[in-house]
């Protein structure tokens, strides 16, 4: 009865965060079956740890981390760094239909994407991402900032315009 329970439980889980993982991991693997890969992963991980989740804002924060670390181990690989993003130019423009707000936040600098996604994209505070980035207040704040400057010129605001 208790496996069936957690057979569940991980179904629930995954079925709401499945595409909040498939975007965190296609924005930094910039194609379907590198970031599929992933999101594979990211969910082996979530079996093999079993977390116990506070609620499902701390559960979302887990995976999204969880992801976010995966890709960058995986982009740091060997066979990684031989590759070239020219590889996988007709994939970037595929799958993903979202708008372009979205795929520019997704293509920031890895130290301004997570922050500003969680901010804005999943509703954290900047005291909750503290917490899931261990990083300190002024420092989330700091990239924040950063990040939001980033995305007026990209976007083609202002720099006094408020995001």
């Amino acid at each position: 009865m208790n496996v069936v329970m957690e057979e569940l439980k991980f179904k629930e889980i995954y079925d709401r965060n499945v595409n909040n993982v498939f975007r965190i991991c296609y924005s930094y693997m910039k194609n379907k079956h590198d970031a599929e890969d992933v999101v594979q992963d990211v969910f082996v991980q979530l079996i093999r740890k079993n977390p116990n989740f506070e609620n499902e804002r701390h559960e979302r924060a887990w995976l999204i981390v969880t992801a976010s670390n995966l890709c960058k181990n995986n982009l740091k690989s060997w066979k990684r760094k031989q590759e070239s993003i020219q590889d996988y130019e007709g994939e970037l423009h595929q799958e993903i239909k979202e708008d372009n707000t979205i795929n520019i936040v997704l293509n920031l600098p890895e130290k301004y994407k997570t922050v500003i996604y969680l901010y804005y994209y999943e509703g954290y505070s900047s005291i909750e991402i503290v917490k899931v980035i261990n990083k300190k207040e002024s420092t989330v704040r700091s990239l924040l900032k950063r990040g939001r400057d980033i995305l007026k010129v990209e976007i083609g605001g202002e720099s006094d315009e408020e995001f």
